[in-house]
């Protein structure tokens, strides 16, 4: 493939992904309208976020083995065909029962784009060119969260806003089957081998996935079981993952947070208020901007290890990031009072945003370096902790608010980022060791 194409799937698996996570955030400004039509109160209607992130988390375990077996095309396909089925019924819920289930079902249908394709990418270039696709692709469940609000502020009605995000699936479901071929070699092997037994009829034409030893429910089992061992196992995993856990359910306490700081503080309209995510949105951006000079320093430490630096070294940009966090919750914090001007918390979330970035790719690609036998299960783990973090925050956001005051709460969340930020530098120094004692690294 020219690497024009390869550019043409990553940005099209890329713009899956944006899609699936900003789907579950565009529910955001659509509780006051679930809560008026279907008749429930506004802790209810928060679920509509909490149960589509937690099929996220949730469907990776199941999606993972399946691309092992089918290729990864086949996945892509039928999680947007059904995700594109299933918002149907989100649109024209009846009741509040049909809304959530259907919520839940439509995260976890849509969730491959965060369990198999990063695989794909990695399938695509090789490893001295595959840091800034995977970057690429990296941004854009990040940017998800915070382009949903933007996005679902304008519309009036809150069945428009899935009636648009089904727009917005279709058009991704064409270019999934147009755009995106098989990437999986060892797919790509097993569809050549039936088409030389169909052609020659000659029955010896066998590719190695057709002899796999492993059944699809011990594949299964295992997606299920290995992270949770891995977890318990491994001490740094473990901090790794509630550090990544505390990140992602802050970022999607903030649908709750800012509709608090800017509505009731600055008296913003619903759609001013998702503007005011573009702050966060732009640190992201400001991160994936930075990554030419991270592709820099990798290089100089492949030349210095002889290209072989330690999976630590991936944690560098980790260290950028759990500093940019707690200092943008701190200075959040103290200028979300009324009398302080509205620009000066969103410019306040911006490295916020650009953290974000930094951390994940840190906590990812070090995941998936120093756990290389297992990585698919380290993965795993990450993403069930981290979506099930981002599915509870959101509940208790409005009370903690309330309880404590936007100057309160935010300053909370930034003392609690403060605590996990020695983890990147802590491992940085002793992760060497922590992976010479470990049964999973292979060290």
């Amino acid at each position: 493939m020219s690497r024009f194409r390869k550019w043409i799937v990553v940005l099209v698996i890329s713009s899956g992904a944006l899609c699936a996570t900003c789907a579950s955030s565009m529910a955001t400004f659509t509780e006051t309208g679930v809560s008026q039509d279907l008749h429930v109160g506004h802790e209810v209607a928060i679920l509509g976020i909490s149960l589509y992130v937690l099929g996220l988390g949730t469907g990776p375990l199941l999606v993972g083995p399946l691309s092992e077996v089918h290729g990864r095309n086949p996945i892509y396909r039928c999680s947007f065909l059904m995700f594109f089925a299933f918002s149907w019924a989100v649109a024209f819920a009846p009741d509040i029962a049909v809304y959530l289930i259907f919520r839940f079902l439509t995260g976890f249908s849509s969730s491959a784009f965060l369990g198999v394709a990063g695989g794909s990418v990695s399938d695509l270039f090789d490893n001295d060119k595959v840091a800034t696709p995977m970057a690429v692709y990296t941004v854009s469940p990040f940017i998800g969260p915070a382009a949903g609000p933007f996005i679902s502020g304008p519309n009036t009605n809150w069945r428009w806003t899935y009636r648009v995000l089904v727009i917005w699936i279709f058009t991704e479901l064409v270019c999934i089957t147009v755009l995106v071929p098989e990437t999986y070699v060892p797919a790509i092997l097993k569809q050549k081998a039936r088409k030389l037994r169909k052609s020659t009829g000659d029955s010896h034409y066998w590719a190695p996935l057709e002899r796999r030893e492993r059944s699809l429910f011990h594949s299964m089992l295992m997606s299920c079981y290995v992270p949770f061992k891995l977890m318990a196992l491994e001490s740094m995993a473990l901090l790794l993952n509630l550090w990544s856990a505390l990140i992602l359910g802050i970022q999607y306490l903030t649908f709750q947070a800012f509709p608090i700081i800017f509505e009731d503080g600055h008296h913003f309209d619903v759609q001013s208020t998702g503007l005011s995510f573009l702050g966060m949105a732009i640190g992201l951006f400001i991160g994936l901007a930075c990554q030419p000079f991270v592709n820099r320093f990798l290089r100089r430490q492949r030349t210095k290890y002889n290209g072989n630096p330690p999976p630590e070294i991936r944690l560098v940009i980790g260290m950028w990031g759990a500093v940019l966090i707690p200092i943008s919750l701190f200075w959040l914090a103290f200028t979300t009072y009324p009398h302080v001007h509205w620009i000066v918390p969103i410019i306040a979330s911006v490295p916020f945003g650009t953290g974000i970035l930094f951390c994940y790719s840190a906590i990812f690609t070090y995941l998936v370096t120093a756990y290389r036998p297992v990585a698919a299960s380290a993965m795993s783990s990450n993403t069930f902790v981290r979506t099930s973090s981002a599915a509870a925050f959101p509940l208790f956001a409005g009370q903690m608010y309330d309880r404590l005051g936007t100057v309160g709460a935010t300053a909370l969340l930034a003392g609690l980022t403060t605590i996990a930020a020695p983890i990147p530098f802590v491992f940085y120094r002793i992760g060497a060791r922590l992976r010479a004692r470990s049964r999973f690294t292979g060290s």
